[in-house]
């Protein structure tokens, strides 16, 4: 008699969770995923993973619970092992998840590259991160420009994003501002998709990351894999960049996965040097070089542009934000703020007296936000509410340090600036060094 199966919650956050179960437990006989948890993200459990996506072996489909009743749905569903599928998490984040875990009475598992990466027919290049507002996204456009310098052609595969019907976002392909629209996307998707788009670059994401990479691959000469948060990659890299930020000095060695990122990657780029400072650099630096000492270390600046610096200097500003990097990202601030002291702002407004909802509910869980507005919207009440917000606020100008221009998608009230950033390196080897390299390893120059 064989043994008996194991009964597993993946705790998650849409994202690898989704990843996690498709390749390793979907049609895995000894394993029974009795739910999903969700966390970091608002309005994204109550959900089901559904049948369609989930296998014969869950003609129900499986449920998306709170991330905060795992102790109960342990007891209560005689939970085996939890699996811990989601990033930018301290290491002792998540060594207390393992402990809560381990007290209800269930193993706790990580699982790492071997299990849960695939095999593409065409090279990878991969971009990933310590933490999340990095750089990875700049560092991304950067690589697909350069090859596509090369006469090559790319499919850029980004990380998950799926937030609302799972049943329609398997696989996912953008290739116009109004494939954005006509999927329905979120903010939180639009940052992402919406520049590639812009430089002619056609995105791939969903749900399915075998079936996305396969539709992917009829159309690409390189597959550019544009990581999430600091999650390593869904697919087997033969160039693996991670983008270190020295902002956030040490984080790579103290967050997980940017850990396994940065001990893992053929090249680690320190990026925003033009506004850290030495003894930042060197740490990172320094560190890169302990843990990874093969590694080919790239110098590189964000300088950050903006189209209307008039509507700055002097004036009341109200600064909008990334919203991964000043939340979960711990940033505190970004771009947008960065921008609004550099262009001369008069006062920068606190938004927090004029937050409505969700949005005031995100400064009650991240305490240490700065005076900024984070641009969550991952529902349409979320957009509706920042919109509020960002109306309410007594500002002459709103600067946007957001990836898209969120002009586009919310009615704002008042001038809008938006903040660009792009990545360029400082010397030698730089990323055409390192991607001519490649591609004549790879017999594509």
């Amino acid at each position: 008699m064989g043994e008996r199966v194991r009964r597993v919650v993946i705790m998650g956050a849409a994202g690898r969770d989704f990843h996690n179960f498709n390749v390793f437990f979907r049609d895995n006989p000894d394993y029974r995923v009795v739910a999903f948890t969700a966390a970091q993200l608002p309005d994204i459990w109550g959900r089901k993973y559904p049948p369609e996506l989930a296998g014969s072996l869950y003609p129900d489909g499986i449920p998306i619970l709170r991330e905060e009743d795992l102790p109960e749905i342990i007891r209560r569903e005689k939970v085996d092992l939890v699996v811990f599928a989601y990033s930018d998490v301290s290491h002792q984040y998540l060594m207390d998840r393992a402990a809560i875990a381990q007290a209800a009475g269930a193993d706790f598992m990580l699982l790492g590259p071997e299990s849960t990466m695939l095999k593409s027919n065409k090279p990878v290049i991969a971009v990933t991160a310590v933490r999340t507002g990095a750089g990875k996204s700049p560092t991304s456009r950067r690589v697909a420009a350069i090859l596509k310098e090369r006469g090559l052609r790319v499919a850029v595969i980004r990380h998950p994003m799926p937030y609302g019907d799972l049943r329609k976002q398997i696989v996912q392909r953008f290739a116009s501002l109004e494939d954005l629209d006509r999927h329905e996307c979120t903010i939180e998707e639009r940052e992402d998709y919406e520049p590639h788009i812009k430089m002619g670059n056609v995105v791939f994401a969903g749900v399915d990351y075998e079936k996305i990479l396969r539709e992917a691959e009829k159309e690409a000469d390189v597959i550019l894999w544009d990581g999430g948060n600091n999650d390593f990659p869904f697919y087997v890299p033969d160039l693996w960049i991670t983008v270190a930020d020295p902002l956030r000095a040490g984080h790579e060695l103290t967050y997980w996965p940017g850990s396994v990122n940065v001990r893992a990657a053929d090249v680690v780029i320190i990026s925003k040097e033009n506004v850290a400072s030495a003894d930042q650099i060197e740490c990172v630096r320094g560190n890169v070089m302990r843990v990874n000492p093969g590694a080919t270390i790239i110098e590189a600046a964000m300088p950050l542009t903006v189209d209307a610096p008039e509507l700055i200097k002097g004036k009341r500003i109200l600064v909008v934000e990334d919203g991964p990097t000043v939340t979960h990202g711990e940033m505190g601030y970004g771009a947008g703020y960065m921008a609004a002291r550099r262009f001369g702002a008069a006062e920068i407004v606190d938004p927090r007296p004029y937050a409505v909802g969700s949005i005031r509910e995100t400064y009650q869980k991240y305490t240490h936000l700065g005076p900024v507005l984070p641009a969550v919207g991952y529902s349409d009440r979320q957009m509706r509410e920042l919109e509020e917000t960002i109306n309410n606020a007594d500002a002459d100008t709103v600067i946007l340090g957001t990836p898209t221009d969120l002009s586009r998608y919310l009615r704002i009230d008042k001038p809008a600036v938006h903040v660009r950033y792009e990545l360029q390196e400082i010397g030698r080897p730089n990323l055409e060094d390192v991607i001519d390299e490649f591609l004549s390893k790879v017999g594509l120059r």
